[in-house]
């Protein structure tokens, strides 16, 4: 039987049926809406659309960004326009009986990289996805940490700079605002500002301070170089922690491919190297999933 994935993000809502072989079957998303019963509407719309002439299910994955409790689904806090889930459990949208799986976003991302990718027939896996933010997740001893209220594995909030600029979580000096595409941004805005020497347009996105770097221009490059050496620390440090069989890094940022992984594996292994004596692979993630479905169902596939 196929399993229905559900992402849940602050602009749309995004669902499908996935085999267990990871094909997406059928596919529906539709705006978020900013209540929270026009939200429930319009997901049991959704998924009615997704059902229609088929039997059933194996059950529901959902991935939702924010805090999501381990066990029972219910979005302990989630950030900016989905607020109003803050409380609710996931599973209330669905009939008494359906087995329904809940996490954040970023562990679901680990879930299919740890059923379909990378991580596959690993017991101990780290797993970063550069995105707007920065997201995490943990696999050790074959089992995705999320701790005592869920919280477990946010390794974008790993504190790299003890007095750097204050991030979204209310500490300091997070991975997520030195290697984030808002954070490399702010970097790009900040070089414009002082009017430094640069090619990079006013207002350059991520993206664009990667091309502009890859063609030569020395501030764009300056940021990156920057960035990838405190990313490289503290992956350091992860490793000495965790001890993985494999770190993969996710997100559009890490759509750069060499610009990033080839300092940043030289890097890492260099800092690490005499402690663990030997090189764990720093490696893209393998599953093809930007609308977060296929991750969504993963997370229930991982779990029975």
């Amino acid at each position: 039987m196929p399993v229905l994935g559900i992402d849940i993000g602050g602009t749309q809502i995004k669902a499908g049926l996935v085999s267990d072989e990871g094909t997406v079957l059928r596919a529906e998303k539709v705006p978020t809406p900013g209540t929270l019963e026009a939200f429930g509407a319009a997901l049991r719309a959704v998924v009615e659309r997704l059902l229609e002439g088929v039997g059933s299910v194996a059950g529901v994955g959902i991935g939702c960004k924010g805090v999501i409790h381990p066990t029972d689904t219910t979005v302990i806090t989630s950030p900016g326009p989905i607020r109003y889930l803050d409380g609710t459990k996931l599973s209330s949208f669905f009939p008494d009986g359906t087995r329904v799986v809940a996490d954040n976003d970023a562990r679901v991302a680990l879930a299919g990289e740890i059923v379909w990718g990378a991580a596959k027939g690993c017991t101990d896996a780290l797993m970063l996805t550069l995105g707007t933010g920065v997201g995490g997740g943990i696999l050790s001893d074959g089992k995705i940490l999320r701790g005592a209220t869920g919280i477990a594995g946010h390794l974008g909030h790993y504190t790299v700079e003890r007095d750097g600029q204050l991030c979204i979580c209310g500490n300091r000096g997070c991975v997520e605002t030195i290697f984030s595409a808002r954070s490399i941004e702010s970097e790009a805005a900040a070089v414009l500002h002082r009017a430094a020497k640069t090619s990079m347009p006013a207002g350059a996105t991520c993206r664009e301070v990667f091309e502009h770097a890859k063609a030569g221009d020395a501030a764009a490059q300056m940021i990156i170089d920057g960035g990838v050496s405190k990313l490289a620390g503290a992956i350091a440090g992860m490793f000495l922690m965790f001890d993985p069989q494999v770190m993969i890094i996710g997100g559009q940022v890490a759509q750069a491919g060499d610009q990033i992984f080839v300092p940043l594996r030289e890097q890492v292994h260099a800092r690490t190297r005499e402690f663990l004596a030997r090189e764990i692979p720093i490696v893209p993630s393998q599953v093809a999933d930007s609308t977060g479905v296929l991750g969504a169902a993963a997370v229930l596939l991982y779990q029975f």
